[in-house]
């Protein structure tokens, strides 16, 4: 896993080993970041569900102002700090999403949601953004999940599936 353009473009990103995880397949990565290029510069992004936080650096690579990498995973957060060394205007923070997401302050242009697919967790967490409007006007978030039904909080800029994945775009 690499990440794929900008200003880090071909530097090694380890995590694929971690437990609970699943790494964005780097096809689905670069056509996100193809559709939501226009919002990534001088964005404050945050990357909730990080794991090996391919997406955040993703968008520093590419001229996001400042990330916020969650997780609540231990080696995950390892995995995190070990991949962005070097790299500025990161914020590595062990939480999970509900807590976090509850007590920040910070109003993002861009949020990325893609937790384990199992434990359905983008509506409880698209619900809590909202409600303390997280979420700046023209900001966007990017959902990655496979059979979890997501309700539409926010309107639809794009959907896409690459096999079982979908990808949904929402903005206000």
């Amino acid at each position: 896993m690499r990440i794929i353009s900008g200003k880090y473009k071909g530097r090694k990103i380890d995590g694929f080993n971690i437990d609970g995880t699943r790494p964005t397949m780097d096809r689905i990565k670069e056509s996100i970041f193809g559709i939501i290029q226009n919002n990534i510069k001088d964005s404050i992004v945050l990357d909730l569900f990080s794991g090996s936080g391919a997406l955040g650096l993703e968008a520093l690579s590419n001229g996001a102002k400042e990330a916020y990498l969650v997780d609540n995973n231990n080696v995950a957060i390892k995995t995190i700090k070990s991949n962005s060394k070097g790299i500025e205007n990161i914020n590595i923070i062990k939480s999970d999403y509900k807590s976090y997401l509850l007590t920040t302050n910070i109003k993002y242009d861009v949020i990325f949601l893609d937790p384990p697919y199992d434990l359905n967790l983008i509506n409880p967490s698209i619900e809590i953004i909202k409600k303390r409007n997280l979420l700046k006007p023209n900001g966007i978030i990017i959902c990655e999940y496979e059979n979890e039904l997501i309700n539409n909080y926010y309107k639809i800029k794009k959907e896409k599936k690459y096999g079982k994945t979908k990808v949904t775009i929402f903005h206000i």
